[in-house]
């Protein structure tokens, strides 16, 4: 009896931790991905094309990605469209992703891979914001604007 209580007691406990950790799902939310840029999406990556995300030493370039919008904080992308955004950098982190030629990009994104919930804070068009070596895998296969991403942080 007394160890069915006391058993009682401990799944009780873990259903409370559980119920409790599932509610604390991560946004994204940050100060400067809510006032950095003049768009702000959830969006989820769709792929990784491969060529898209390189190192080379002493090339600093943008990458083309493709998104799908999962929700709109800010400005007037639509939910469920598919936009294109320029990462620079992208092989780094985005904490580590800005340098001396562009300043202003960041946030806690540590690696691009499909599938993944990104918060961004975005500005358009890209040109307007970089002006350098692009990979586009996209390119001639889109329309509209590429995004500059100013801000990318991990979702769930």
């Amino acid at each position: 009896m007394k160890r069915n209580i006391v058993n009682g007691i401990a799944l009780t406990m873990l259903l409370l931790g559980v119920v409790g950790c599932r509610g604390k799902a991560n946004s994204g939310e940050d100060a400067q991905v809510k006032s950095l840029g003049t768009v702000e999406v959830t969006a989820r990556l769709a792929e990784v094309p491969e060529g898209a995300v390189f190192y080379r030493e002493l090339y600093n370039y943008a990458t083309i990605l493709k998104y799908e919008v999962v929700s709109v904080h800010r400005g007037t992308v639509q939910k469920g469209a598919v936009i294109y955004v320029g990462h620079y950098n992208p092989w780094k982190s985005r904490s580590e992703a800005a340098d001396k030629r562009v300043t202003g990009i960041g946030g806690n994104l540590k690696q691009f891979q499909a599938k993944q919930l990104h918060r961004m804070a975005l500005e358009t068009p890209m040109d307007d914001h970089f002006m350098g070596g692009i990979v586009d895998k996209y390119f001639g296969n889109h329309e509209g604007p590429s995004y500059w991403a100013v801000w990318t942080n991990q979702a769930d």
